[in-house]
């Protein structure tokens, strides 16, 4: 894989059925809906593991500000202005699967979620990676060393500079266990402009987080 040279890999091959994700959803004893304290909406998570993508066209560009925004080789017109960051003293002392530049967390939401992504690295193997940033202020391609972003890797970038905030690079090895259009469908629940500055960048961050691992 060429880890974080690629934009968003949505489309996968193999679709799973809808008893592979209820199956994976009783295994992580999860109900078919988030608490109405953390989001507004109760549309299932099971919803959005299995939902068809109906716009390919926001997908891509959540790929291309993923590009931009960790300076890939590829961006569209649009985004050719951003300038190259690569600032690996934006990055923690120690290792951490959390990096909060921006601010957007609570120390205890912070927390909680290293610890949920631990648990889902232990369980199945692939590894969760989250950035929140405001560019130009992020490390940048520093990540990619910082992490080991290899086949097995997510890397959720969470930037309101794009309009929504949810950015997504997946590893080829994630193919097989994300349904198709998985990440244009969670985009378009808890990334939308309206969800964040309605709910919160946390809110729309750790919703994110607790869907992914709910459809691992």
């Amino acid at each position: 894989m060429n880890t974080l040279n690629a934009s968003i890999q949505t489309a996968t091959n193999v679709k799973l059925s809808n008893k592979f994700v209820q199956n994976k959803m009783q295994k992580v004893g999860l109900t078919t809906v988030l608490s109405k304290a953390t989001m507004r909406s109760t549309r299932p998570i099971a919803a959005i593991c299995q939902s068809k993508n109906k716009n390919n066209n926001s997908n891509e560009l959540a790929g291309i500000a993923l590009a931009a925004v960790l300076t890939f080789s590829s961006a569209a017109p649009a985004l050719a202005r951003l300038d190259p960051v690569n600032n690996p003293d934006l990055l923690p002392a120690s290792f951490t699967t959390v990096i909060d530049t921006a601010g957007f967390l609570t120390p205890g939401e912070e927390d909680r979620m290293v610890q949920k992504i631990d648990r889902l690295e232990k369980d199945t193997g692939f590894k969760l990676r989250v950035l929140c940033q405001n560019y130009p202020n992020t490390p940048g391609l520093a990540i990619r060393d910082y992490w080991g972003v290899d086949a097995n890797s997510i890397v959720f970038v969470a930037d309101p500079n794009f309009g929504n905030i949810l950015n997504f690079n997946v590893g080829a090895n994630l193919d097989l266990q994300i349904p198709q259009n998985f990440w244009t469908r969670l985009a378009g629940k808890f990334g939308t402009k309206k969800y964040w500055t309605e709910n919160g960048n946390d809110t729309s961050i750790v919703n994110t987080v607790a869907a992914i691992d709910s459809c691992l």
